[in-house]
């Protein structure tokens, strides 16, 4: 069965058909689009409360002919004590497929080894693979322009990630800078740095290892061509949300230290954004702000993975 737990569940190839058939979304929305999810149903069950993730595949499922169905996790029978397994194996015998938002990663793969449909990873508290393809896509429109080859735009371009590295954001990005070629500078507290299980995944996928640590946020932007953070405290971290924010602070996305990068560089957050926090105004407000452009291409990029995993779900 073919899901879409991680970065790596697409072939490089891959990655380059479902950034194209991105943009032909993006370009045609409104138009005769084809209809790969005609007649059928998915289901998305949420643990975590949501804005982007859900509205985008609720959009993204009904505009490629799809009927989505909004299941919160506390309000099912998994909420109740039902096993992962069992909820999936039912789930399967009614829809044609599974978006996931949830807490535990090892949570998703339990429920994807069970289920008779393809499942999509739509956040775990280890990994959030969809994020981090629509930023990709974001960043490659800009740098390969309307015709070029948007995966060849990415190659040996800089990221620079601060605040928080050792969370899902950073871990997607430690996976797709080693997919996409690109070279990663994370800055963070020496005790938020990236983890033994997201080096163990790169060993296991046999990928080099793109990303450097620094405790310095200016060493980090230093040649960046793309500055990203996210907020300091997740869901699931808010009674540590005044700690982090006095351990964070110094890595905060300031005018100067966006700056510090090439003059051309973009700024990227995953949004929600807390502006004074990890983040200021001016900077979200700069012209080379794509935040709303990450959000937007979430949905054509979910899109594509979508119409990907429906046409060849056994794969």
């Amino acid at each position: 069965m073919r899901h879409f737990l991680k970065e790596t569940d697409f072939a490089p190839h891959e990655i380059g058909a479902v950034f194209a058939r991105a943009r032909e979304f993006k370009r045609g929305r409104g138009g005769r689009a084809p209809k790969p999810l005609a007649g059928k149903t998915w289901a998305l069950i949420f643990g975590k409360s949501s804005t982007r993730t859900r509205v985008s595949f609720e959009v993204g499922i009904h505009e490629l002919g799809g009927h989505p169905i909004f299941l919160n996790q506390g309000d099912i029978q998994l909420g109740r004590g039902e096993s992962i397994e069992d909820t999936a194996r039912v789930l399967s015998r009614y829809v044609h497929g599974l978006v996931v938002r949830t807490f535990a990663h090892r949570d998703i793969e339990r429920l994807a080894a069970a289920a008779g449909v393809p499942v999509i990873n739509g956040l775990t508290d280890f990994l959030h693979p969809c994020q981090i393809y629509a930023d990709a896509f974001t960043a490659a429109e800009r740098w390969a322009g309307p015709k070029g080859d948007l995966l060849a735009s990415l190659r040996g371009r800089k990221i620079a990630f601060l605040g928080d590295t050792s969370f899902n954001i950073a871990n997607s990005w430690i996976v797709g800078a080693s997919l996409f070629g690109m070279r990663l500078s994370l800055s963070g507290p020496p005790a938020h740095a990236p983890g033994r299980e997201i080096t163990a995944l790169l060993r296991a996928e046999k990928l080099p290892v793109n990303f450097e640590f620094t405790p310095d946020p200016f060493e980090a932007v230093a040649g960046a061509d793309l500055v990203y953070t996210d907020v300091w405290a997740s869901m699931g971290h808010e009674e540590q949300a005044a700690a982090r924010r006095a351990r964070m602070k110094p890595y905060a996305v300031t005018a100067k230290l966006f700056a510090a990068a090439k003059k051309d560089a973009l700024f990227m957050h995953c949004l929600p954004a807390h502006p004074g926090e990890e983040v200021e105004q001016a900077v979200l407000d700069n012209p080379r702000s794509v935040i709303f452009d990450e959000a937007e291409n979430r949905l054509h990029v979910q899109k594509a993975i979508l119409a990907a995993l429906a046409k060849n779900p056994k794969a």
